[in-house]
């Protein structure tokens, strides 16, 4: 990603996130053609208290998984831009409503991995265990600071994410696996 212009805004965790999440899935869910089977709200916006960038991600699992060109075409222009960001077995959209950044969509294929994700069990254990939600907020605040980059500033919480995914795998006995997708 290109140098930030404004630099990475962190808030205080915000109740409506969920009902924002709530909003976007129906729209989603409704729209003909995206074989949407599951969507997940991850990202820290999904966890309580956890401060957080004010953008909701979103995990679409759709079946067929399809070619990037076909959701382009079928995603309105006007809010939603694909985003190059190399990650395999996805495609990710980035929504704009009156010009501000709101979510990220990230579609992939709804198989047998889908529950396992790296982002979902992230969640889901920081969800489980509050008293580090305070910690990854730090961690988060420090990376903003020193970030020149949406790509630095995900580099510099590599280490806190990928020892919080050790001991969800862990405690679910899955096979470790790097977070971050080269």
């Amino acid at each position: 990603m290109n140098k930030l212009k404004n630099g990475i805004e962190i808030v205080d965790y915000l109740p409506e996130w969920a009902e924002v999440f709530a909003l976007e899935k129906e729209r989603l869910s409704g729209l003909t053609g995206l074989g949407a089977e599951v969507i997940e709200h991850v990202g820290s916006t999904a966890i309580p208290g956890q401060q957080a960038k004010p953008v909701i991600d979103m995990f679409v699992g759709v079946n067929p998984f399809r070619p990037a060109a076909y959701y382009e075409a079928l995603l309105d222009p006007a809010s939603y831009t694909y985003v190059h960001a190399g990650m395999r077995g996805r495609h990710l959209f980035a929504k704009s409503t009156e010009g501000i950044w709101t979510h990220n969509v990230h579609l992939m294929p709804n198989d047998e991995q889908f529950h396992t994700r790296n982002e979902i069990l992230l969640r889901d254990y920081l969800r489980s265990h509050p008293e580090l939600v305070e910690q990854y907020g730090a961690v988060k605040m420090q990376a903003a600071r020193g970030a020149e980059s949406m790509n630095a500033y995900t580099r510099a919480k590599t280490a806190f994410i990928q020892s919080v995914v050790d001991a969800a795998r862990k405690e679910r006995g899955l096979p470790l696996e790097d977070v971050w997708e080269e």
